[in-house]
């Protein structure tokens, strides 16, 4: 079944703009509520959002469509994504949903759904939802007497806080590290410096004072410069950039170099490995990663086990397969023992904890194998399907003839843009910019035709 509304993370668009607006998320919130409305005990939804303007918008829209559906609904306010798939499960929720874009600009939203246990939804349900969405669909709302109501809850921040607290050693302390967080003036904006200044670190804290309109904005886990120059400034051990919803983080070393989620993966999955502690023999990552995590994990005697872009496909993954460290270059890191879902605060902690115990700088330690070259270019698209014309089918397979069994060329569709993103990497960096260069132009070409 093609999607309409649901792409790789929700549902995401322009907000005001279809598929975000306020009818689709009511409806949204009444089809959800429908699917998994199961026996006859008062229902409940667990209601999150980040800090863009348009959430008051969709967060109101499917409180009515939840309410309609009989379901009560808890609402959470500003928290990372993770916080609702964790008070899902701690509440006894039926549902967990975040109203957020992630990483990108304060005019685009989503909405992420997850089921009772926390986990993303599966296709299946994903494709439920939908039919009940469209027209002809099988609303069943919910008789008078048995509507839901809606309430906000206290001491969710503290729920999350201690939450996240757990998931280190209560030996452990952070004191000594002076820590610069980037919270992409986003969800995180008060849980994250919280819970590093309650470990023990000293914390300075950038991009904490949300408005509505800067959310992710010259700032966060896609734009860490700004971190970089702090991490200087005030001569930290460690910076730490979330994304708006806190679901994925990259770190920078004392130097102000970047530490992308392929680094932070190794570093984990070697750390856990040590301690006998790393599950499946390995760790689970995209078709995005670069070869030399492929290659660190390798000497490791690790598997890398490579899924579709999107962290709820890892996820799946790792449920099926039994590990327990999965994640995306971009910086989704799961770490199953404590989070269903990408959870950047929790990866950062680990990455502390590793500091702690080692007393060595975060240039070394988070360097754990040198990137093959690997490029990555963007083209937009205004519709049609572009990949599938003859001349950009023969210079793909050309693409792939040249770089061999030591190279990788990755082409797909974004999931949440109209974007075809082309990746190649390969020891030569000049072969790697020659082919994707050539895609891209073909590409664009193609679409100029079109």
């Amino acid at each position: 079944m093609s999607k309409r509304y649901f792409g790789t993370d929700g549902i995401r668009g322009r907000a005001n703009t279809f598929p975000m607006t306020a009818e689709v998320a009511m409806k949204v919130g009444m089809a959800a509520g429908m699917a998994f409305r199961n026996g006859s005990h008062r229902h409940r939804v667990v209601l999150g959002k980040d800090t863009r303007l348009s959430g008051y918008m969709i967060e109101n829209a499917m409180v009515a469509g939840f309410c309609a559906a009989g379901m009560d609904v808890f609402l959470l306010g500003p928290v990372p994504t993770p916080a609702v798939a964790m008070l899902a499960r701690s509440l006894r929720a039926d549902i967990g949903v975040m109203i957020s874009a992630s990483h990108n600009a304060y005019s685009d939203n989503g909405i992420k759904l997850f089921g009772p246990d926390g986990y993303k939804l599966s296709d299946e349900i994903e494709d439920r939802i939908e039919a009940l969405i469209e027209p002809d669909g099988a609303l069943a709302l919910a008789d008078a007497a048995a509507l839901g109501r809606a309430k906000r809850i206290d001491g969710v921040h503290d729920r999350y806080v201690e939450f996240a607290k757990r998931t280190l050693p209560r030996s452990m302390s952070l004191s000594g590290l002076r820590v610069v967080v980037d919270c992409a003036n986003g969800a995180a904006y008060k849980v994250a410096p919280a819970v590093l200044w309650e470990l023990g670190a000293e914390v300075v804290a950038i991009n904490d004072e949300p408005n509505g309109f800067n959310i992710n904005e010259d700032c966060g886990s896609t734009d860490p410069a700004a971190l970089c120059r702090k991490v200087h400034e005030v001569r930290a051990d460690i910076g730490i950039a979330l994304d708006g919803d806190a679901d994925r983080v990259v770190i920078v070393d004392e130097t102000g170099t970047v530490v992308d989620g392929d680094q932070i993966m190794a570093l984990i999955a070697q750390s856990w490995l040590e301690a006998n502690r790393l599950a499946g023999g390995g760790v689970v990552a995209t078709v995005m990663s670069n070869l030399g995590l492929e290659r660190f994990l390798r000497d490791l005697k690790l598997d890398l086990h490579r899924t579709r872009v999107g962290d709820r496909y890892v996820v799946e993954h790792m449920r099926a397969h039994g590990f327990n460290v999965g994640g995306e270059q971009s910086g989704h890191i799961v770490l199953s023992d404590f989070s269903t879902t990408g959870d950047g605060l929790l990866a950062a902690l680990q990455v502390l904890a590793c500091l702690k115990r080692q007393d060595r700088p975060a240039s070394e330690l988070c360097r754990k194998f040198e990137p093959v070259p690997q490029l990555l270019r963007n083209v937009r698209f205004a519709g049609g399907k572009p990949l599938e014309a003859a001349p950009v089918k023969a210079a793909i397979e050309d693409a792939r003839s040249r770089l061999g069994k030591t190279g990788r060329l990755v082409i797909r569709p974004s999931g949440t843009e109209p974007l075809i993103r082309v990746m190649a990497e390969a020891d030569d960096p000049g072969l790697v910019e020659k082919v994707v260069e050539e895609i891209v132009d073909v590409i664009s070409g193609t679409r100029s035709a079109a």
